[in-house]
């Protein structure tokens, strides 16, 4: 009994360290940052994001704190996705537009994201809801063609900056906005817009059809108008090769299928050239 009494006691001051010590420990994975609270506030934080840290050089692994006095909360250290609900949006040529948007951020300070916000749950809903209203703003300034058009990318970049502004003081930081989705509403909306779609194109390809039949009557008349000074030329060097081309020319169009029958006297003019020039 003398010596189970001191085993006993050495267990439980072995059992007691044992709980402190885990009570004292507690470990930190690459992709978490940890904030130690004393009495609900902010004291240390480890493993906080910095540009250009490599994997595995980071504060992250086993850390101490005060047992029963401090606490930990981890925040994620990753790149995180926020998906904005699709919104109605009115463009200024009036027209409603259904927008599917989404963004991705990290939080860069965790002490202001806690005593802000306290939790990544309230973070996202509110920059879900800074970025809904700064979308409805900057998209209620454009035309319904912006949003598919390369101006698109501008303007989502100044959504980016606005949004971002903002997002700093809630100690986050915004990598990219962007819309997966811009379009009408189903129903009689889109089919008045793409019919305006199918007028103007059409309208469009009559105004080009135009133009090319305009030109191709200027092409032929300048192009006549060489040949005609060409045959002039020709009749002024030689006007009895210039009449013998000009009747071979008849004489094709008049006989090209061969089953012509033409009633003349044999003297005719037209048929002059077949008597040959000797008995001119």
């Amino acid at each position: 009994m003398t010596m189970s009494r001191p085993l006993m006691l050495a267990g439980f001051a072995a059992l007691v360290l044992l709980f402190i010590l885990s009570a004292s420990l507690f470990r930190v994975p690459e992709h978490k940052q940890a904030i130690i609270l004393q009495l609900s506030r902010p004291v240390a934080t480890v493993n906080t994001y910095e540009p250009g840290d490599e994997f595995g050089r980071t504060g992250a692994g086993l850390v101490w704190k005060l047992p029963f006095v401090q606490e930990v909360q981890f925040v994620d250290k990753r790149i995180l996705a926020l998906d904005v609900p699709p919104q109605t949006v009115l463009s200024t040529d009036q027209l409603r537009l259904v927008v599917d948007a989404f963004a991705r951020f990290r939080i860069t300070d965790p002490v202001k994201m806690y005593t802000t916000v306290k939790t990544e749950e309230r973070l996202v809903e509110e920059l879900s809801r800074i970025l809904t209203s700064l979308m409805r703003n900057e998209l209620g300034k454009q035309r319904f063609d912006t949003l598919l058009s390369p101006e698109r990318g501008q303007m989502m970049g100044t959504i980016q900056a606005a949004v971002n502004r903002a997002a700093k003081a809630y100690g986050a930081e915004i990598i990219d906005v962007r819309i997966k989705r811009a379009d009408l509403p189903a129903g009689t909306p889109l089919e008045a817009a793409y019919e305006r779609m199918r007028t103007a194109r059409q309208e469009e390809a009559l105004t080009i059809r135009a133009q090319g039949a305009k030109e191709a009557q200027i092409i032929r008349a300048e192009a006549d108008a060489a040949a005609a000074r060409t045959y002039a030329e020709s009749f002024g060097k030689d006007p009895d090769f210039y009449a013998f081309y000009r009747a071979m020319q008849a004489y094709r169009t008049t006989f090209n299928d061969g089953n012509a029958a033409v009633v003349l006297s044999p003297d005719n003019e037209f048929l002059r050239e077949f008597d040959g020039r000797k008995n001119r």
